[in-house]
């Protein structure tokens, strides 16, 4: 049995099919005997449709306003993809970051990961439960909402593995592995065979 950390990008989950057949391939992992801490970014381009229509009310939003709104796009992924778990007789709870314990410095729309408390999270992976966390947002020691800018769900999924010092982390995505950048952007990025926790999550700020 092994404790397993996965982050599922926008397309992944972009259509309830497509949730349906995450749903389908972690209840194959949870049937093998592992544990599951899944990390899930916003549904298709729902990020940018959600920046569209604050810049209608106001072309320069507050940066907490901006984080207050962003949010919202992954807490519908995680409860989604909990519903269809649950619809297939798994038990799952989804999780904010706040609520995953994911505690951020007070830098509002490109925060960083201070700390991780676990605590809750070993709780529900010892119930039993496939956990399903939002990626690319925490909270800081204000208790307010803070998003992760660039690849911030990469970055949620990464230190998570680290935290629970997981035996696997997995970033589900449409390039074929871990480039040194964003290999769609740049022709000369180069694939990596072997990242440390610490590389990887460094890259993952950048956006590779």
């Amino acid at each position: 049995m092994a404790l397993i950390v996965q982050k599922y990008g926008g397309t992944s989950v972009g259509t309830v099919a497509r949730i349906k057949r995450v749903a389908k391939r972690l209840a194959m992992l949870k049937d093998r005997g592992d544990d599951l801490v899944v990390v899930v970014s916003a549904m298709g381009h729902t990020t940018d449709k959600l920046l569209a229509l604050a810049h209608k009310i106001n072309p320069h939003p507050a940066d907490r306003d901006y984080d207050m709104l962003l949010s919202t796009g992954e807490q519908v992924s995680i409860a989604l993809l909990s519903m269809a778990l649950h619809a297939m007789g798994y038990k799952s709870i989804s999780l904010t970051g706040a609520q995953a314990g994911i505690q951020t410095d007070s830098t509002h729309a490109k925060a960083t990961i201070t700390n991780i408390n676990t605590r809750s999270l070993r709780k529900y992976l010892k119930e039993g439960n496939i956990v399903i966390v939002a990626g690319f947002q925490g909270v800081d020691k204000e208790n307010q909402i803070t998003t992760l800018g660039r690849g911030g769900s990469d970055t949620t999924a990464v230190a998570l593995a680290a935290a629970l010092k997981a035996d696997w982390c997995a970033i589900l995505t449409d390039v074929d592995g871990v480039y040194t950048c964003d290999p769609r952007m740049v022709p000369e990025a180069q694939k990596l065979d072997e990242i440390s926790y610490d590389e990887m999550l460094e890259l993952a700020s950048l956006g590779a």
